[in-house]
């Protein structure tokens, strides 16, 4: 009876220690900055037919009141179009005015925030900071004066590409992806990297204050980039190549790179770009559904939209997918350990992949990340950092 009552007292001690463990982690959690920087809701919303400020529980992975419960203090929308959309510049517009729309209706809950200053004023006042990315240079079409109108809405970030190159940088789908001369697809002066008015458009916003944004471009971009660029630069939402080879992950040298240059790199919850053997899973369940699949292509010839479709149509065989959401945290690691705590951040790419980590459903989910910080000892300095101070650091930066 002795040892069962001492079993009993050791298993109600452990539960408590547990349970203040998790409280003094969402204190925390909720007392620091969360920026994140890449959600793609407006394109999401827009596809759909839905609105940012409704409950969409089950429907997507963000909306304003499940933001709220996740803690996210600023958001970075994600403004999008791919490369086959014609007046992409006009397109870009229509999904500002969408989020615009968004943050007008909500005055007691949301504020456009355009500079370091304004996140954090935005915060004291428990608002959510609404900020805006373009993601993918095409969308400026080759128009600096464009650029600056965006600017002057409040885009504070460009990814320089998508996964379509632009005629003055190349993407790291085009840089790795063979054409007929086995070089891959090339800029307009027919090479790799950024041409003479990549260079020029870096520089504008350099001098405008709009943040460099390096996910989604080739190596040889990245590093024309990171030679031209005279602030920090950010990565929004990519992760660690020696974890896992995906050519949208940053390799050693690039990460220490990013350091130097005082960047700082945001990584994405996307389980393809966090787990080696996610994408072998997907190919076996995309093969097991391969005769809907090409009925659906061919309605539709993107094959992530439509796999995005069989994810969400067959939900019990997605869950055998999703890698640990240790794999997250295990990049963020390796980062530290290589070039220390201050050049990390999230970029969680909510509503914009069809594959997060189990744990991570969607955006109320984000104190969980912290109380994982907390587990692998991370101090209350460096955790606050890493939510959003760096980032703030990198911003403030960047501003003229």
């Amino acid at each position: 009876m002795n040892n069962y009552r001492f079993v009993f007292f050791l298993a109600t001690l452990l539960f408590s220690s547990l349970t203040n463990y998790s409280q003094q982690a969402r204190k925390l959690h909720f007392k620091s900055i969360l920026i994140d920087t890449h959600n793609d809701i407006p394109t999401t919303a827009i596809d759909g037919g839905i609105s940012f400020d409704q409950s969409l529980k089950t429907k997507t992975h963000s909306d304003l009141q499940r933001m709220k419960e996740g803690g996210v203090d600023a958001q970075f929308f994600s403004i999008w179009c791919d490369g086959n959309m014609k007046n992409p510049y006009a397109w870009a517009n229509r999904e500002i005015d969408t989020v615009i729309a968004w943050t007008n209706r909500n005055p007691s809950t949301m504020m456009q925030a355009f500079t370091a200053g304004d996140i954090i004023k935005a915060s004291k006042q428990n608002k959510l900071a609404v900020l805006l990315g373009v993601e993918g240079g095409h969308m400026i079409e080759n128009d600096l004066g464009k650029l600056d109108a965006l600017y002057k809405r409040g885009v504070r970030y460009i990814t320089l590409t998508w996964n379509n190159s632009t005629d003055w940088a190349t993407s790291a789908l085009d840089e790795t992806s063979p054409s007929p001369s086995a070089g891959g697809v090339l800029n307009s002066e027919g090479k790799k990297g950024l041409t003479e008015f990549g260079k020029q458009i870096i520089s504008k916003m350099n001098e405008l204050g709009m943040l460099v944004d390096l996910s989604h471009v080739g190596e040889q971009t990245f590093w024309d980039a990171i030679a031209t660029t005279s602030k920090p630069v950010l990565v929004s939402h990519s992760c660690v190549y020696n974890l896992c080879q995906h050519r949208r992950n940053l390799k050693d040298e690039q990460i220490k790179a990013v350091a130097k240059n005082g960047g700082v790199i945001h990584l994405n919850f996307y389980s393809g770009f966090l787990d080696p053997l996610f994408e072998a899973r997907s190919d076996a369940f995309t093969a097991k559904h391969k005769i809907e699949m090409d009925s659906l292509l061919k309605a539709n010839p993107e094959p992530y939209f439509m796999q995005v479709y069989l994810f969400n149509k067959y939900p019990d065989e997605v869950k055998g997918l999703r890698p640990p959401m240790s794999m997250l945290l295990d990049h963020l690691d390796y980062i530290v350990k290589l070039v220390g705590v201050d050049y990390v951040g999230f970029g969680s790419d909510f509503d914009g992949v069809n594959s997060l980590p189990a744990g991570l459903d969607g955006v109320e989910d984000f104190p969980k990340i912290t109380e994982e910080l907390v587990k692998r000892g991370y101090s209350k300095k460096d955790i606050q950092k890493m939510l959003g101070g760096n980032f703030l650091r990198v911003f403030a930066a960047n501003e003229k």
